[in-house]
């Protein structure tokens, strides 16, 4: 099953008249996850054909405005949509009193119940997990404490194979042991091994945002073997010293990260306002990890399941 990643944002705090700041929608396992709110992310989502009303949660990586405006707006609109299931918030401290004051200023009667998750930007550890995901949190190097967030499907359940089932003559009960696990004992006595019954369906994908950062090796070894990473790339390589004063990273740190990870795909956003061309940026990146791409706005990008054995 495919873990698909609709880009809303990619632009950094100042607004411009193409870019909007940083906001994602994670689709693993059929359920959506809004990972930051810049300023205009229910337009976009309503321009990519996204239903808010199927967020099954919201991750927001600090409280700096590019990546937090537009999340009260939309509660609001849930609101005027009829949401009744609650939706949790998981955030970074004081986000609480934020969600605190804008309910009681702006909507104390909403008919549902927006609950925060305070994440604590420290610790690499499981903040949400379910039978078929886990998300962990991922500790990033700003200048306010900031976390990026690993999406990870959980191996899935075995599956018998239909060419098992008509040769070995399986009943039901023996097609349940084997999706448990259990090698088969046969009438004539013969033990079939779990792995000739059984496949797992897809293998288990993984997904990493950190936005926003300087660069971390410690961030890499969190994140190794994702096959999708998005990694901010604010400033070209010429402007290391700035990335690292404003607690961002270049081009060429987002492509480390990338390669030391041993990521499958590199996706760079998050891009300064001073850029009108992104194309060298993305150069910067493919000279070190060359399966970087430009993190487009209203592009969808996909890491495609796959079968372990037919």
């Amino acid at each position: 099953m495919p873990i698909s990643v609709t880009i809303l944002g990619n632009s950094s705090a100042k607004p411009t008249a193409k870019g909007h700041p940083s906001a994602q929608v994670v689709n693993i396992n059929e359920q959506l996850f809004l990972v930051d709110a810049g300023e205009g992310v229910q337009r976009q989502m309503a321009h990519c054909g996204i239903s808010p009303l199927k967020l099954r949660a919201v991750f927001i990586s600090h409280l700096h405005g590019d990546h937090v405006f537009g999340l009260f707006p939309l509660l609001s609109t849930l609101g005027l949509y009829g949401r009744r299931t609650p939706l949790k918030i998981y955030a970074p401290r004081p986000f609480g009193e934020a969600l605190e004051g804008f309910l009681r200023l702006f909507e104390s009667d909403l008919p549902y119940t927006p609950e925060w998750v305070e994440v604590d930007t420290t610790k690499h550890q499981i903040i949400f997990e379910n039978d078929t995901t886990e998300i962990w949190s991922l500790p990033l190097r700003h200048r306010v404490p900031t976390a990026g967030y690993l999406f990870r499907q959980k191996e899935p359940a075995l599956n018998v194979t239909k060419y098992a089932i008509e040769r070995y003559e399986l009943d039901m009960h023996q097609i349940v042991a084997a999706k448990r696990g259990e090698d088969i004992e046969l009438e004539s006595g013969e033990i079939i091994a779990n792995d000739m019954l059984t496949y797992r369906p897809y293998p288990p994908m993984s997904y990493a945002y950190c936005s926003d950062t300087n660069y971390s090796a410690r961030l890499a070894k969190m994140c190794e073997g994702v096959d999708m990473l998005y990694h901010e790339a604010t400033y070209d390589a010429s402007m290391q010293k700035m990335a690292k004063l404003r607690g961002h990273s270049s081009t060429t740190d987002a492509a480390k990260v990338a390669k030391m990870a041993g990521a499958g795909k590199l996706l760079i956003g998050h891009f300064s306002s001073r850029y009108k061309e992104l194309e060298p940026l993305l150069q910067e990146c493919r000279e070190i990890f060359p399966e970087t791409y430009i993190a487009e706005e209203k592009q969808t990008f996909t890491i495609l399941e796959k079968r372990n054995k037919e």
